[in-house]
């Protein structure tokens, strides 16, 4: 039995007079599904109103949140990615480097500039996970390498906010060379007095983890993040064994000793220019 009837069958709607919502309008989160404008969320700072997921941002949202008014002076902002190896696996890296670029409107998976924080100046390099998964090769680096060389002839104090899935192995060798670089760096940094701020994000893993990441003066994350040097699956089978809950957040790497605490984006600022202030600027004065 038919309920309703449809009086004129010719009264179809065109496929060019159907509304469509704009793309981008509105953020669903990936943890509690819920739905929320886009200008909402990033009113509050990309995070989850609902279940506080940390959403993955890249270094122009940091320095937002970082530098005093968004102002700062970019470091070694032209330097780009070459291809010593001739590498090509599905497509060839120079071609991939090329369509990231295009995609991004950055020019390699991190950024590095100086300028204020609460008034203290301070030198902030930050990976971009959009760039070929915030992977580290020859110029990323490089350009940490030359931001902690910044700090270290300004007596300024150096924050990592690393965010990668570790070395890039487009570049082989001469990624697994950037730890050992940016580690000898960070040691004079240190003989230097100056404080190094580390900031793990979602995620931080492999050769980045298991180099600069690991060694500041202080090491802080966001809620969530994953942390680790291989990832979960791999680890689970190479052990055979199933994994204790929460393995590899930040959360659990806090609670056995590798983190000194945990901080939510809209609190970030302050922490760390608390910690600068005690630890150096107040000395300084």
């Amino acid at each position: 039995m038919v309920w309703f009837k449809r009086k004129n069958k010719k009264v179809i709607t065109e496929t060019k007079d159907k509304k469509e919502i704009p793309e981008g309008l509105w953020y669903k989160c990936p943890k509690c599904k819920v739905v929320v404008s886009t200008d909402e969320h990033q009113g509050n700072l990309w995070v989850c109103h609902n279940c506080n997921h940390h959403e993955r941002v890249n270094s122009n949202e940091y320095f937002s949140i970082l530098f005093d008014d968004n102002k700062f002076t970019e470091l070694d902002a032209n330097m780009t990615s070459s291809d010593p190896l001739e590498f090509e696996d599905t497509k060839k890296y120079t071609d991939r480097l090329e369509a990231t670029k295009k995609k991004t409107g950055i020019k390699d998976a991190v950024t590095t500039g100086y300028g204020k924080l609460n008034d203290m100046d301070i030198t902030i390099a930050c990976m971009n996970f959009n760039f070929i998964g915030g992977s580290m090769g020859s110029v990323v680096g490089e350009k940490i390498a030359r931001a902690i060389k910044y700090s270290i002839d300004n007596e300024i104090p150096f924050m990592m906010i690393s965010k990668s899935g570790g070395a890039r192995m487009m570049e082989a060798a001469f990624s697994l060379m950037q730890m050992a670089k940016t580690s000898a760096r960070l040691s004079q940094l240190a003989e230097k007095g100056v404080p190094y701020v580390s900031m793990l994000t979602d995620p931080t893993t492999g050769g980045i983890t298991a180099s600069f990441a690991m060694l500041g003066d202080i090491n802080i994350a966001e809620p969530g993040a994953l942390i680790g040097f291989a990832g979960p699956r791999v680890v689970k089978e190479t052990i055979g064994k199933d994994l204790p809950e929460g393995f590899q957040t930040s959360e659990f790497v806090k609670e056995h000793g590798f983190l000194d605490f945990i901080v939510e984006r809209k609190n970030l600022k302050e922490k760390v220019g608390q910690f600068l202030k005690m630890t150096y600027y107040a000395v300084a004065e």
